[in-house]
């Protein structure tokens, strides 16, 4: 038997997920909840094999619950129509239940999934979670997993991003917090006119910057308000020359 999650803000939703499950004794329903943060405590308590996820949710959508989990289950999203959402979904999701939805339409992508266990759900997602990140929605706040506390962090207030092996480090004002992201994630999606990629292993807010320094043969370092040095390779120096208007 397989376990499932139901992770969804609305009761009438979850409610008629529960009831169409019903058609499936092959599966177990573990738990259901009304927001991201119990969604994530449910997958990391119960293991599911499948859960059902809405994307528009309080406190952190869908896609920000997911990027928290190091080994998501499969998804099978449950949802409003976004128009960056279904480009998500269209090329990489197993599938996608838009509201309202039938037992008929809810049986299909159950068989979909069924079909699909014996692929790679773990990058599949990753590769649903890069294509979700372009939502002007995704790209004004990271959110990381600080401990057992999820911490939302609004762009303005980052920095300066560091690369740091298989994560980034997140420069704030509270100190720094890991994200399982690479440099060219965030090069992508953050906005280019605020944070500039100044070195391979840096991108910095050009608001933290009170000037830049010569640093060694042709490099730089940028001095930022907060007193953090940040390197400026001899492109970063034009990158930045170039968004300054220097």
């Amino acid at each position: 038997m397989s376990k499932v999650v139901i992770i969804d803000d609305e009761h009438l939703a979850r409610s008629i997920v529960k009831e169409y499950l019903q058609k499936h004794p092959q599966l177990e329903l573990a738990a259901e909840c009304a927001d991201g943060f119990e969604g994530l405590k449910a997958i990391q308590q119960y293991q599911p094999s499948l859960i059902f996820l809405d994307i528009q949710m309080p406190k952190i959508n869908g896609f920000e619950m997911l990027e928290l989990i190091e080994q998501p289950p499969a998804v099978i999203f449950t949802t409003a129509f976004d128009e960056y959402a279904i480009k998500a979904f269209e090329a990489h999701a197993i599938d996608y239940l838009l509201k309202p939805f039938n037992q008929e339409r809810f049986d299909r992508a159950l068989m979909k999934w069924s079909d699909h266990k014996s692929t790679d759900g773990d990058a599949t997602t990753k590769e649903l979670l890069e294509t979700a990140s372009l939502s002007p929605a995704q790209s004004n706040r990271v959110v990381v997993k600080n401990g057992s506390k999820i911490k939302i962090i609004p762009v303005h207030d980052i920095y300066y991003l560091e690369a740091a092996d298989d994560y980034v480090k997140v420069h704030t004002q509270e100190g720094y917090f890991l994200k399982n992201k690479t440099m060219s994630h965030f090069e992508h999606v953050l906005d280019g006119q605020q944070f500039v990629r100044s070195h391979r292993s840096y991108i910095v807010n050009i608001q933290q910057i009170t000037r830049i320094d010569p640093y060694e043969k042709d490099n730089h370092i940028a001095i930022l308000r907060s007193g953090g040095r940040v390197p400026v390779s001899r492109g970063g120096y034009g990158k930045l020359k170039a968004v300054l208007g220097l």
